[in-house]
């Protein structure tokens, strides 16, 4: 039977891309999506919550209702795991991230705000929702700044590399 895409088969390659490399494909796929899946832990046991994200480099981030249960979850413990994915049409499509760090809840007087909120493009949500543009939403912004990265893309196969990849934030 003809294989559409014969480097899938057979054992996977193991070599690993440079780190600069392997940054601009996170980088690439970050950029090209606007969802993700937030996993936080709370009270009731684990909760995953699909939220519109925005990044600026390797960090992620997203307002939220300050009295939501993901909020709460954060509140309790900012433990984070948010993944991330390409729409998927078959294994060879197969692309995503999986973020781990923690999370901080930041408010428009916070020293950090003003670096982070120009990255978040919430004025397409109030042109669509038939709110001001002269008035930016007040909710606090929660930052994501992954400490590590598990990376996947099966595409690697065909250039000999790991279809699964390890980045690490390097020691600030």
């Amino acid at each position: 039977m003809p294989v559409t895409n014969p480097w899938l088969a057979g054992p996977a390659p193991t070599a690993r891309l440079d780190p600069e490399r392997l940054g601009e494909r996170i980088l690439n796929l970050l950029s090209s999506q606007n969802m993700c899946v937030l996993a936080t832990a709370g009270p009731d046991g684990p909760l995953a919550t699909p939220v519109r994200y925005f990044h600026l480099d390797f960090a992620v981030m997203f307002t939220a209702a300050a009295t939501s249960p993901k909020m709460r979850n954060i509140a309790a413990d900012p433990r984070v795991s948010v993944g991330v994915f390409a729409p998927l049409v078959g294994q060879a499509s197969s692309r995503g991230a999986q973020l781990f760090g923690r999370a901080r809840v930041l408010h428009e007087g916070d020293a950090d705000f003003a670096h982070w909120w120009p990255a978040v493009r919430w004025q397409s949500d109030h042109a669509e929702r038939g709110r001001s543009l002269d008035e930016p939403p007040s909710g606090p912004l929660v930052v994501i700044e992954a400490d590590r990265i598990v990376y996947t893309e099966h595409w690697l196969r065909r250039d000999g590399y790991a279809p699964r990849q390890f980045w690490r934030r390097a020691p600030r």
